[in-house]
């Protein structure tokens, strides 16, 4: 499966160095993730990154901006992809975004019983979702895990609250702040080393509050399978430097 991944996530202040900016190798660490989620979903095979070419820093992000990692397959070849990555900042208030980063990423599928080569050949004609829901992926590694090597239910429900605060974020460009959580179901573990997918949708606007749906995915990168871990509805309020509720413009 060819395509676009993307990971959104905020910068906060321990991401930042001295001149309140995202620290470089913070940076790339979010667009090696990205190139490492897009390679395995088109190969569906172990990736290790082999090289990095001309890594351009054109823009600082700011702390408490949203940075979005999107990355694109542009070469495959027999046993290697390319990955183009492109890392942006959006300021929430505003939404005026601006490029940060962009680099290019040579993965290359390790050898063993789980690696079918050569690699499929790029789909050119693979799209993004044309919806209005926000698309965001991450990966589960060892520390978020269990004795039971599955995803902790605490990290889980960070992932969903955050993809609420920022579709939330995007469509009200108010300071938001989560008000209640109405409904959580947990559907099925998530194991370490899979990759998640959140999607959130915008399901009510009111006065100075927005209902927000978010569905949690959990896909093996080798075999392709998907299934629906985590559901969940937040109510999330807009608020003013005071703290107080504030309408919504």
């Amino acid at each position: 499966m060819s395509g676009v991944v993307r990971l959104i996530d905020m910068v906060f202040p321990g991401d930042t160095n001295h001149h309140g900016t995202l620290f470089g190798g913070v940076a790339l660490a979010h667009m090696d993730k990205v190139a490492f989620l897009a390679a395995s979903r088109h190969g569906r095979a172990p990736f290790v990154t082999a090289a990095s070419e001309r890594i351009d820093f054109a823009a600082p992000a700011l702390k408490g901006e949203l940075i979005e990692a999107t990355g694109r397959i542009t070469r495959a070849g027999t046993r290697s992809v390319d990955v183009e990555i492109e890392l942006t900042a959006e300021a929430l208030l505003s939404g005026e975004r601006r490029l940060c980063t962009r680099g290019l990423f040579t993965l290359v599928a390790a050898k063993g019983p789980d690696t079918r080569l050569p690699l499929p050949p790029l789909d050119r004609m693979a799209a993004e979702p044309e919806d209005d829901r926000l698309h965001m992926a991450d990966m589960v590694f060892p520390p978020q895990t269990n004795h039971y090597g599955t995803l902790f239910g605490g990290d889980a429900l960070r992932m969903l609250g955050k993809a609420a605060f920022i579709a939330s974020s995007r469509h009200a460009r108010a300071v938001m702040v989560m008000a209640a959580s109405d409904r959580i179901d947990f559907r099925s573990p998530v194991r370490e080393g899979e990759m998640v997918e959140l999607i959130a949708r915008v399901m009510m606007s009111g006065r100075s509050s927005v209902r927000v749906g978010v569905e949690l995915w959990a896909e093996n990168l080798l075999s392709g399978d998907r299934r629906r871990a985590a559901t969940a509805e937040f109510v999330m309020v807009a608020v003013d430097p005071a703290g107080r509720p504030a309408p919504i413009d």
